[in-house]
């Protein structure tokens, strides 16, 4: 038992995420080294466009690209610790999305719009959470969509944000007219300002290309990086569902706020498959939600099941790196 303890604090621990950071750190020189290049997704924006690295490829870009990783685990971490979206005291949240995210090496190299989509998702976050039952937020909820609406001018991937945050500010019981009305005039004005200054114009505006997973089955798009986005989506399901039971016993407020994370995690799984051909783009923030239901799984758990999810998760993850640098 003794033993069993050991292993458990381990992996709740400071020191296993530090070691999982480290490797982070290690996995991106080594792909570095080895020439991995970035994947090149669609940069179609609403106006404007985006590549799918937002620096050239490089010591530089990768090293910004950590950099927001581990600014994404201090964020959740930093939201735990205030909102205690997950009861138990761990960092093995921050210690799965550091791992899941190792196990794609072309989304190390460079500061790719997953990324940055990852990183404005966790920060919008906390005026999501600090709005729970305030009925007076309509600045937090403008604040929201518009950087929603902000992004999705450069990047049509962040429109997946809209119904994960409406679904969320709903759910906090603060959706009324003024909040309505505060979320169109949020996804109005950076396009309403943006015209109006002659910055583009109504012609730039562009729908978005995507490519639905059951047009591409069979084409030599799928790899290995589409493997991993399934498995990835299919663990993240299987584990919401198995703590959702437990989850729904939380004081009311414990469970809005995990429910925003069961709702963002279904729809980066449903965008990898209304746009499969640009997988990288939710890879980020499906890692993120994946990596919250990890740590409830094992947080909520005493059985060996916790344990050997670890052992599968470590091994996975490697396994899926060293294959990408073998067979790019």
């Amino acid at each position: 038992m003794a033993v069993k303890e050991h292993i458990n604090e381990y992996f709740n621990g400071q020191s296993f995420m530090i070691l999982c950071a480290l490797a982070l750190i290690v996995a991106t020189a080594v792909a570095l080294l080895m020439g991995v290049q970035p994947v090149q997704v669609g940069s179609t924006g609403l106006l404007f466009s985006l590549k799918g690295s937002l620096f050239e490829a490089g010591a530089f870009s990768a090293a910004i690209n950590v950099l927001c990783l581990f600014v994404m685990g201090g964020i959740m971490m930093a939201l735990n610790k205030v909102f205690s979206y997950i009861r138990s005291v761990t960092h093995l949240f921050v210690s799965a999305f550091f791992l899941l995210q190792l196990a794609h090496p072309a989304g190390l190299v460079s500061f790719n719009v997953g990324t940055l989509l990852g990183l404005v998702t966790v920060m919008l976050i906390l005026p999501l959470f600090a709005s729970y039952q305030d009925r007076h937020c309509q600045r937090n909820i403008f604040l929201v969509f518009t950087a929603i609406s902000a992004g999705s001018m450069f990047h049509y991937g962040f429109l997946v944000l809209i119904p994960a945050f409406l679904l969320g500010f709903i759910n906090m019981g603060v959706f009324n007219l003024k909040g309505l009305l505060a979320m169109l005039f949020g996804l109005i004005t950076p396009f309403w300002i943006t015209l109006g200054m002659g910055i583009a114009k109504p012609a730039d505006f562009v729908l978005p290309q995507i490519d639905i997973v059951w047009n591409l089955t069979g084409q030599s798009v799928v790899g290995l990086m589409h493997l991993l986005a399934l498995l990835i989506a299919v663990t993240g399901v299987v584990l919401a569902v198995m703590n959702l039971m437990t989850i729904m016993n939380y004081r009311m407020q414990t469970r809005v706020y995990n429910a925003f994370m069961v709702f963002a995690l279904v729809i980066a799984v449903i965008s990898l498959c209304v746009d499969f051909g640009n997988v990288t783009v939710y890879l980020t923030l499906l890692c993120i939600m994946v990596a919250v239901q990890i740590a409830h799984t094992h947080t909520l758990r005493t059985s060996p099941f916790r344990y050997l999810l670890m052992l599968l998760l470590i091994a996975g993850c490697l396994g899926f790196y060293a294959a990408n640098l073998l067979y790019p």
